[in-house]
C-alpha cells in the first residue's frame, strides 16, 4: 500500500490559517467517521496511472475551498491549525474482483474495514483519510474517513461529492463552495461534554458485531401499511402515514426492546436517539452549505410498561412525534445561547438516562446524496457503512431510494438474540 498527504492546489493565505470550531463541533464525540464508495470501471478507464492523476489533482483542487480540512485540530486551543499538512491518501490492491464483495451473500463488516483507513485522533493524525482500493477486475472502492469534530454527515457527503464532482471534468468551479463560519454563530465555551457513550475502542472491537439488514421497498411499504392500519378492522379510522425512516427505526427499536427483555428477564425503559439535521431549520441567517456540525437529538421514550406499548405503531408514533417536536422546536430559539443550551440538553440527556434505561443511539443517513458521487465512471453501485466497535444502528438508502439498509452494531450475544427476532426474520433480505 502506498500513502502520501494531499495538498491544496493553493497555499490557504494566511488570514485564514486558523479557524475555531463552534461549539456545536466541541460536543461532537471525538471519533472518525467512514463509509465507503463502489463504482464498476470499463473500458478505457482502466488506464489507472490516469485515474490517480485525476484523482490526486482533484482532490487538491477541492482542498483550496475545504482548507480547513487539510488542517490539524488542536484540541486544547479549540481551532483547526489550518497549516496544508494534507489529507493522508493511500492506494490499496484487492486481491481479488469487486463482484466477490458484492455477491458473498452476508457481507462480513469487519473486513469492509480494510477498504477504509485507521485513524486516532491527535493533533498530528490527518482530519481526512482517504483509500482507494483497486480490485484486480479494475473496479474501485473509495474510502473515506473524517474526524466528526470537522464534519457531521451532511458536511462529509457534501465533501466527499465535491471531490466527485471536480474529479469528472466539471472542476472546482462546478462545486458549491463551503462556509466555515459556525463558530462565528456559535463560538467555543465552557461546556461538558454531554454524551455518555460506551468508548470506541478499537482495541476491544472483537466484543462487538455488525451486520447489514436490508429492508427492500416492498417490506417497507408493509411496515407502513401495518403502522397505518390498514391491516384492521375496517370500520376503524386510519392512522398516520409515516416516512421509511420512521416505520424502520420503530421495527428496530422494538427488536431492540426485545433484545434486551430476553436478556434482563423483563421489560426496561428504552430511548432511542436520531440525530436531526438543522440545516434551513431555525430562525438564525446559517448558511445551508455550513461545513461542521449542526444537527440536534431527537429522542423518543418508551416507558417499559407494558408489551402492548411496543406495537410497531406505538413506536412509530413516539419516534415521528420525537423528530417533529425537534424540528419545530429549531424554530423556537431566536438567539444562539438558546439554540446551544437546546442542542446540549438534546445530546445530554442520553447521557442522563444511564441506569436502568436502555439507550439506542441511530443514525440517519436515508436521503443523503451518496449515490450521486460520479467521479467519471459512473455512479456508485453500492455505498457501504463499516463495523463499529460500539452499540450503534446506522440507516442508509438502498441504490434504488426505496429500501433501507440498516448497519447494526452489537455486543456478539444480543446480535444472537437479535438475529432471532421474529420482526427481524419476516421483512428483511
Amino acid at each position: 500500500m502506498s500513502r502520501k498527504l494531499i495538498k491544496p492546489a493553493t497555499p490557504t493565505p494566511p488570514h485564514l490559517r486558523s479557524c475555531r470550531i463552534s461549539a456545536l463541533d466541541q460536543i461532537a464525540l471525538p471519533i472518525y467517521v467512514a463509509f465507503i464508495q463502489y463504482y464498476h470501471v470499463h473500458g478505457d478507464d482502466h488506464d489507472h496511472d490516469q485515474i490517480r492523476e485525476r484523482l490526486e489533482k482533484s482532490l487538491s483542487e477541492v482542498l483550496t475551498l475545504y482548507y480547513p480540512l487539510a488542517g490539524r485540530y488542536i484540541r486544547k486551543n479549540l481551532l483547526l491549525d489550518c497549516n496544508d499538512e494534507g489529507v493522508e491518501y493511500s492506494e490499496a490492491r484487492v486481491s481479488g474482483e469487486l463482484a466477490q464483495v458484492l455477491l458473498q451473500g452476508e457481507v462480513k463488516a469487519e473486513l469492509l474495514n480494510l477498504f477504509v483507513p485507521f485513524a486516532m485522533e491527535s493533533e498530528t493524525t490527518p482530519l481526512v483519510l482517504i483509500q482507494v482500493n483497486r480490485f484486480e477486475c479494475g473496479s474501485l472502492a473509495i474510502g473515506l474517513r473524517i474526524a466528526h469534530v470537522v464534519a457531521d454527515g451532511i458536511a462529509m457527503t457534501t465533501f466527499f461529492n465535491a471531490w466527485a464532482t471536480a474529479c469528472r471534468g466539471a472542476g472546482v468551479n462546478e462545486v458549491i463552495r463551503p462556509s466555515f463560519d459556525l463558530a462565528s454563530f456559535f463560538p467555543p465555551r465552557e461546556i461538558t461534554v454531554p454524551l455518555d457513550l460506551p468508548p470506541v475502542d478499537a482495541t476491544k472491537s472483537k466484543a462487538f458485531t455488525t451486520k447489514r439488514f436490508v429492508f427492500n421497498g416492498t417490506a417497507i411499504s408493509r411496515l407502513k401499511d401495518i403502522a397505518r392500519g390498514d391491516a384492521d378492522d375496517p370500520t376503524l379510522p386510519k392512522r398516520q402515514q409515516y416516512s421509511r425512516v420512521v416505520v424502520v427505526t420503530a421495527l428496530m427499536w422494538k427488536a431492540l426492546i426485545g433484545v434486551a427483555q430476553a436478556r434482563d428477564g423483563g421489560l426496561r425503559p428504552s430511548l432511542a436517539c436520531h440525530p436531526v439535521n438543522m440545516r434551513g431549520r431555525t430562525a438564525l441567517p446559517i448558511p445551508d452549505n455550513s461545513c461542521g456540525n449542526f444537527f440536534s437529538g431527537a429522542n423518543a421514550r418508551f416507558s417499559g410498561e407494558s408489551e402492548s406499548k411496543m406495537e410497531l405503531h406505538v413506536l412509530a408514533g413516539l419516534v415521528d412525534g420525537a423528530i417533529r417536536n425537534r424540528v419545530a422546536d429549531c424554530l423556537k430559539h431566536q438567539n444562539v445561547d438558546d439554540l446551544v443550551s437546546f442542542v446540549t440538553n438534546s445530546l445530554r440527556e442520553p447521557g442522563g438516562e444511564r441506569g436502568d434505561t436502555n439507550i439506542i443511539m441511530f443514525s440517519s443517513w436515508c436521503r443523503f446524496p451518496m449515490y450521486e458521487a460520479d467521479f467519471g465512471w459512473g455512479k456508485p453501485i453500492w455505498v457501504s457503512s463499516t463495523h463499529k466497535p460500539a452499540e450503534i444502528v446506522t440507516l442508509m438508502d438502498t441504490k434504488d431510494g426505496k429500501g433501507i439498509e440498516v448497519w447494526v452494531s452489537l455486543d456478539e450475544k444480543d446480535m444472537l438474540l437479535f438475529q432471532k427476532h421474529p420482526d427481524i426474520i419476516a421483512f428483511t433480505s
